[in-house]
């Protein structure tokens, strides 16, 4: 980000920033005047409670029923209000899951993650001591179930197996592989960790469910809450209300199916920041209750399908695919994630990194997104900021670098 900042001319599919011309900016106005003009009660700038506001809660919950199949949209019955005092509003999804790991693992512990994961998760690992391992995966990308078992078993073989203290993975459209774990391979997760004895904290970050450019696309499976393979499992789900609306607002969530591990989250968030802030709570709550932030949804997923053909026709058109790169297409969120030749080197200080900057072109080199054994030919390309127009030049500049190395 500093790079592209201090690099006039420098087209970054870098950051996974969203898209400044679709942000809702009437929208956001039209609910702040709303909220202003409702009467004396100003309690929306007042402080808030650790757990975030109820109204929000319970339509969160309705909402995660409604995804996951087991009640309507509407937010009526028990089921909805016994899963509310289960849900916890967060200074963005990142901040759940530093609590999750915080409350979870000592230095030295052992967390499973995606190959390839979430960079700034696994950054936030790093920070606190704790080593990450990754989910063996076959050459489709696909989870290797067999592969888990061996890994397991050296764990155990060296002593380490009782360091695993929780499993991580993103389910939809993820950072940074653009992938979907489909049922069976969750399902293969929970029944292979319950076969090894590793019954341990669970993790599912779904970011970018909402981010599917098909409507429906986020409830073709369940998440882990709603599916009985994980029961026995202590179980998280995380997600954010920004980056499928407004990314300054800053607000995520929890979901917890565990009370201990839930209140030890609240606890430490305490510490954190004594209370979400209530402001971009309640305008997300009006947002969601007047039908606002389902509006925009609709204008952010034909904007990423734009983009993300933008980038992938770019791509194709310079002939990356003949030069031996490969990617698939994702059905969503805001990234391609690229392979290169093997023999090709795509770290920060390679040749083809610094024919990238004098291409003017950026990009995250792909061994960041890895918690061990990193490759060191793969690549991250964000396609969430920059307008069609630019990614397409981008694509341009990302393919002359490539031939010319």
């Amino acid at each position: 980000m500093q790079m592209a900042l201090e690099t006039p001319g420098l087209l970054s599919l870098a950051a996974g920033f969203t898209d400044n011309a679709t942000l809702p900016v009437t929208v956001v106005g039209d609910a702040l005047r709303g909220m202003t003009q409702s009467g004396p009660d100003r309690e929306f700038l007042q402080y808030g409670t650790n757990a975030g506001r109820p109204g929000l809660r319970t339509i969160l919950a309705a909402r995660l029923l409604a995804q996951d199949g087991r009640c309507d949209s509407t937010g009526n019955g028990d089921e909805v209000r016994r899963w509310a005092d289960r849900f916890f509003v967060t200074n963005g999804s990142q901040q759940a899951l530093y609590l999750a790991i915080q409350t979870l693992c000592e230095p030295g512990d052992i967390v499973l993650v995606d190959r390839p994961s979430y960079f700034v998760f696994l950054e936030l690992l790093g920070g606190l001591g704790v080593e990450a391992k990754s989910l063996p995966v076959d050459e489709s990308g696909r989870l290797d179930l067999a592969g888990l078992r061996v890994l397991l078993g050296a764990l155990r073989a060296e002593g380490k197996r009782e360091r695993v203290k929780a499993v991580y993975f993103v389910s939809w459209f993820a950072n940074p592989s653009g992938r979907t774990l489909d049922a069976a391979e969750k399902r293969g997760l929970a029944e292979t960790l319950r076969a090894e004895d590793c019954v341990v904290p669970v993790i599912e970050d779904a970011a970018y469910r909402e981010i599917g450019y098909d409507v429906g696309a986020a409830e073709a499976q369940s998440g882990i809450l709603g599916d009985p393979v994980w029961d026995g499992f202590p179980r998280l789900y995380t997600s954010t209300l920004t980056k499928p609306f407004a990314t300054g607002l800053k607000v995520g969530y929890g979901a917890c199916d565990h009370d201990g591990w839930r209140a030890a989250m609240l606890h430490v968030k305490g510490h954190h920041d004594f209370g979400t802030g209530n402001f971009a709570q309640a305008l997300l709550e009006r947002a969601l209750r007047d039908g606002a932030y389902d509006a925009q949804l609709a204008v952010l997923r034909r904007a990423y399908r734009e983009k993300r053909d933008a980038l992938h026709v770019a791509l194709e058109a310079g002939g990356l695919r003949s030069r031996g790169w490969s990617w698939r297409v994702p059905e969503g969120g805001l990234y391609l994630w690229l392979e290169g030749p093997t023999n090709l080197d795509t770290g920060g200080d390679s040749d083809f990194c610094r024919a990238c900057l004098r291409e003017g072109v950026l990009y995250v080199p792909g061994a960041l997104c890895h918690g061990d054994h990193p490759p060191k030919n793969t690549v991250r390309l964000s396609f969430g900021v920059l307008s069609v127009e630019r990614l397409a030049e981008a694509g341009v500049r990302f393919c002359r670098a490539a031939a010319s190395v």
